[in-house]
């Protein structure tokens, strides 16, 4: 199927968004390196925007929701410290894009997405298309995984109004979560490090727009 290979087109216009993400300063050569592997173009929903899968743009993909810019994902991964191997806990997984880019950087990744439409179309995709080995769970992000807990990092793609307790409870001494806090259009991306006594190191990178974390209030 057409749609579903990676051409070197495709390559091609993703070593360029490579070296614009560059441009951006963001540095992290180990994140751009993977970014650079992961064909951004498969996790959009109509193949006939392939021009705009390569641009540092957010795009809808259905159900109200929203594939990050590039540039976004950069940065959540490069905050996260990712080392092989790492259990990480993602809630919203959306496209599927910033869960192949963990997976790609040797994460063992368990990602959990409210929304069924997507979730049923991007298990299809990351499962049976792309053949990735990853545990996905359609559920409320708010309450974590605990089965699967605790995490060595935690990553949340949409913007929460708070800080879970849950998730933090679900995380590693030793541990980090990054996490857009903020009600409305604009939040502050936190990273948080929990010490070994369980106290929390809080420390902001910047202002970004996602789309609401959503929680089951039934």
């Amino acid at each position: 199927m057409e749609a579903l290979k990676d051409t070197y087109r495709h390559q091609g216009l993703r070593k360029r968004m490579i070296e614009e993400l560059r441009a951006k300063k963001i540095a992290d050569e180990a994140t751009l390196s993977v970014m650079e592997r992961v064909p951004r173009h498969l996790f959009f929903p109509d193949q006939a925007f392939l021009e705009k899968a390569y641009e540092d743009i957010a795009f809808k993909i259905g159900a109200g929701q929203t594939i990050s810019h590039p540039s976004t994902v950069a940065i959540q991964t490069s905050l996260l410290k990712l080392e092989k191997g790492d259990r990480v806990l993602e809630i919203g997984t959306g496209s599927g894009y910033q869960t192949a880019v963990l997976l790609e950087a040797g994460a063992k990744v368990f990602s959990i997405e409210r929304q069924h439409e997507l979730f049923l179309r991007t298990r299809q995709l990351l499962h049976e298309t792309l053949k990735y080995s990853v545990q996905l769970k359609f559920g409320d992000g708010y309450l974590g995984w605990p089965a699967y807990g605790p995490f060595d990092k935690i990553i949340i793609t949409a913007g929460a109004p708070y800080v879970p307790q849950e998730l933090v409870n679900q995380l590693k001494p030793g541990g980090r979560m990054v996490i857009p806090v903020g009600e409305g259009k604009v939040q502050h991306m936190h990273t948080l490090d929990k010490c070994a006594d369980g106290s929390i190191e809080s420390n902001v990178h910047g202002t970004f727009s996602f789309v609401p974390l959503l929680e089951d209030k039934n």
